[in-house]
Order: C-alpha cells, then structure tokens, then sequence
C-alpha cells in the first residue's frame, strides 16, 4: 500500500489529469453545495419548521436527480468509450437516449408535485406546519426538474469529451444567480414580495433556466459533441438500443433505487420530529462541502479509465484505477479530520436550538467515522466498475445495501428503539462497511477491466 501511494504522489502525468478533470467537477459540486448552504442558512431565518419543510420537499428532487445522475452516468460510460474510439456519432445517440429517459422522469416527478404537493409532502412528515410549507416550496420547485434534466444530460456529454470547464463556468452564473434571487425573493429586497419558502423556489427556477438555456447555446455555438440535430439524437438501431440498455439500465435502476431507499430514511427522520430533520439537513449540507471532492474523483475517474479502455489501453487503465483508490484513501482520511476540526465553525451560522446544534456535531462525526469506507465506495462504484461497463453488479450492491441493511436499521434505529438521531445515522452507515467489503473483492477479480464498444 505505501509503495502504490508513493507511486501514485510521484506520477505527476496521473495527477495532472486527474486534476485537469476532477477539479473543475469537485469545484462546480462545491459551489451546488455552497448555494444549499446559503439557502439554508436563508431559510433557517424563518426557524426549524422552514428547514424541515424545504429539506422534506427537496428530498423529492434528490430522489429524481439520483434518477438523472444514473442516466448521465451510465450514458457518461458509453460516451466515455466512444470519445476513446472518436466515434462522435454514437456519443450523439448516447445523448438522445439519455434525453429521452431524463424528461420522462421529469414528468413522472413534476405532475405530482404540481397537483398533489400536500399529498407528496405527507409521505415524509406528519406535522401540518411542515406539510403545508414544503407544499408551498414544492409547487414551484417542481419546475426546474425538466430544466436540470436537460442542463445535466448535455453537461455528462461535454464532460465525457473531456470538456468540463464550460459546465462548471455555466454552473457558477446559475449559482450567483440562485443566491441573489433567493435573497430578493425570501425576504423581500429591492421592492420585491417577502415569499419566504417559496421565493427560495423561485429563484431555484430563475437560475436553472438560466443553466439550461446557457449549456444548450454553448453546446452547439462551440459545436461539440453534444451539438446534435433531432435526426442525430433519435436515430437508435435494434444494436445500439440494446448496448445502451445494457450499460446503462442496471445504473440508473442502482441510482433510482438508491435514491428511493435514501428517501425512506427521511419518512423515518420526519416521524422523529422537526428538530431531528433539521439536524440531519443540516449535518448534510456541511458534509457536503467535502462530498464534493470526491464525487469530482470518482467522476474524473470514470471519464480517464472509460477514455482508456475505449482506445484499448488496458493494462493504463487498472494501473490507474489503483491510483485513483490510493489518491481517494489519502483524500478521505485528511478530509474527515479537517471537517471534525471546523463543524462548530459551521453549525454556528445555522439560527438552531442548542440541542439541534449538537445533534449536528455528532453526526458529522459519525460521518467521518465512516468516511474512508464511503469514499472507497464511490471511487469503486461510480468511478471504476461502472467505467468498464461492470454496472449490474453496482446495482447489487448499493441496493442490496441500502434495502437489506440501512432501511430497516433506520426503522429499528428511529422508530421501534426511539434512539437519538446521531445514533440511527450512525447506524444508516453501517451499510457503506458492507459495501466496501464485497466492493474491494469485485475489484481485484477484474471483471470491469474491458472495452465495452469493441463491436
């Protein structure tokens, strides 16, 4: 292990284009983390019950971008092989699909919220306050799904292609944009309405149609490989369809039902009490701030390793798949302790109870506790497996995880045994324990290492 890490430090090729992709990946999820924290912080003037209630809606488009992540993954899989090849005319079918699956998603999502929100909130709390706050927020909110859904397809094109400045560049103007009309809007600024929740939505609107009318311009000004006419995108053969499928069907079913399975925790979490969702909310906000270096990782990885082994270079790509879990390890243990040292910092910009506010601390540490197991997991899954097309065992995984082992311990934890929020979260993790375990076996038989479009 400390020849491998010393190897991986001393590669400066590797690094360098581990950073030229992953940083402005790491740096467009940090800013997305920065706004949740600022909204947060925001809404958290208006007391718990807000927080609650915006956590509880925004728990219904974290479920539909898990939805959207797994589609741009999996299509980011095939898409990444196909740059390899510089086959720019499949990557253009890749796009299509993907567009297709996202924006029926979108409207799967979007309906409810807009005709039922009170009904959709109930899934998640049983308190009226919060019912009726999040349905407020829910309403609008439910209008930038089909946004996200296309500003987040042709982003993992562009990215697959190796361009990932311009997502993160079109991500930050959304970003100022989502923060200044937050401002305006929640409090009444500038002669504008005090909207409270909903003029958090509001400007969650304003900035993703901004994002998305900003990705398409560019996308075809600069004509890339997403800038693709309607005949291009829907053009699909019996071939291509069934590869696609085959790549990509098992990632977002692993994505969807992960993302339902996460969302089972907040119905446990909203049966706890108001004080208890917005510690969670919270906890997860500021641990997201260090998330975000590792999803840029996992990313790059999937783009590096998946550019590899579409051009052939195998033996390259296992050599730096090792690299990429050494570069993760030293990553998650430096990261944990500086996130440990600097959450009071954190938790005292949030307007909470000071029984909260230690319920906060505390799960940020059960967090870091399990944070080398997590992060191998993501650089694994997300990153290495999924690069070589290995995706039906990452849906075994994370769901058998999540499903078997984290939901009824949430169950057990929070509503049969009535422990204390840090203590179910705790035990919530436990599943990443599991997931490393059979996660680092699969990696050494080496059945991701191949090149899923030779044919």
């Amino acid at each position: 292990m400390v020849h491998v890490i010393k190897q991986t430090l001393e590669d400066t090729i590797f690094i360098k284009k581990m950073m030229i992709i992953a940083l402005p990946i790491a740096l467009q999820g940090l800013l997305n983390s920065i706004v949740n924290l600022i909204d947060n912080l925001m809404i958290g003037q208006l007391g718990e019950t807000s927080i609650a209630a915006v956590g509880l809606a925004n728990k219904v488009f974290f479920v539909f971008s898990l939805l959207i992540f797994g589609v741009c993954s999996g299509s980011g899989v095939l898409s990444a092989q196909f740059w390899g090849k510089q086959n720019i005319k499949e990557m253009k079918n890749v796009l299509g699909m993907a567009l297709l699956i996202v924006l029926i998603g979108a409207l799967l999502f979007t309906v409810p919220s807009l005709i039922k929100p009170e009904l959709v909130m109930r899934i998640f709390t049983t308190s009226e306050d919060t019912i009726t706050e999040g349905a407020n927020y829910l309403t609008i909110a439910a209008l930038t799904y089909p946004l996200s859904a296309i500003s987040n397809a042709y982003a993992a094109t562009l990215r697959a292609s190796n361009r990932v400045k311009a997502p993160m560049f079109i991500s930050m103007g959304a970003i100022i944009i989502n923060i200044i009309g937050n401002y305006i809007l929640i409090f009444g600024k500038f002669g504008a309405p005090a909207m409270g929740v909903a003029g958090a939505a509001m400007g969650t609107v304003i900035a993703r149609s901004f994002e998305m009318v900003t990705i398409l311009i560019v996308s075809y000004v600069t004509k890339s490989s997403a800038a693709a006419k309607i005949s291009e995108l829907f053009c699909f053969n019996k071939k291509f369809t069934a590869l696609f499928f085959k790549t990509a069907a098992p990632v977002i079913a692993n994505e969807f039902m992960w993302g339902l399975g996460t969302a089972m925790y907040s119905l446990v979490y909203g049966r706890m009490g108001d004080g208890a969702v917005a510690a969670v909310t919270i906890a997860g906000t500021i641990t997201d701030l260090i998330i975000v270096f590792f999803q840029g990782t996992s990313n790059a990885c999937a783009i590096i390793l998946g550019n590899l082994m579409g051009a052939n270079r195998l033996n390259d790509a296992e050599d730096y798949g090792k690299k990429f879990i050494c570069m993760q390890f030293l990553l998650s243990i430096t990261l944990a302790i500086v996130m440990v040292l600097t959450r009071w910092q954190f938790i005292r910009l949030f307007k909470v109870t000071q029984s909260v506010a230690l319920d906060i601390s505390r799960c940020i540490i059960m967090f870091a506790l399990f944070m080398p197991a997590k992060m191998f997991n993501y650089v694994n899954v997300v990153g290495i497996l999924r690069s070589g097309g290995d995706t039906t065992y990452c849906l075994f995984l994370d769901c058998s995880g999540i499903w078997i082992l984290a939901i009824p311990l949430a169950f057990i934890g929070g509503l049969v045994l009535k422990l204390p929020i840090y203590i179910v979260f705790g035990m919530v993790l436990l599943e990443e324990v599991y997931k490393f375990t059979l996660g680092i076996r699969r990696y050494r038989q080496k059945k991701w290492l191949k090149n899923i479009t030779i044919n």
